[in-house]
């Protein structure tokens, strides 16, 4: 049974960081792609960014370039988001994906989600 539990969610104020984590459990990742999307009260879930578990490449969503950080730790199973000045707009629950489709930024290509964590920055 795979399963995906997020952890590291918080408040915090603008500016500052966080990092969230994803433990992966259930199979092997290997050629999947891991996916970190948020969703904020009354919007759609959104993609944040991307990472194939086994080459590392990435990808990231305009509105966090050069702010978040997606990497992973093969050993341990885990993905984090590294997440760097934060602002009010990122406010949202996270929420960690596993699917198999090349660095996908399409929430229907991810196959196994988690439950969330939320975070929240404020102003």
């Amino acid at each position: 049974q795979v399963q995906l539990v997020e952890s590291g969610g918080g408040s915090v104020q603008a500016g500052g960081s966080l990092r969230l984590s994803c433990a992966a459990s259930g199979r092997t990742f290997t050629g999947y792609a891991m996916g970190w999307f948020r969703q904020a009260p009354g919007k759609e879930r959104e993609f944040v960014a991307t990472i194939m578990f086994s080459g590392g490449s990435t990808y990231y969503a305009d509105s966090v370039k050069g702010r978040f950080a997606i990497s992973r730790d093969i050993a341990k199973n885990t993905v984090y988001l590294q997440m760097n000045s934060l602002k009010s707009e990122d406010t949202a629950l996270y929420y960690c994906a596993a699917g198999r489709r090349l660095l996908s930024r399409t929430i229907r290509e991810y196959d196994y989600w988690g439950q969330g964590t939320q975070v929240t920055v404020s102003s």
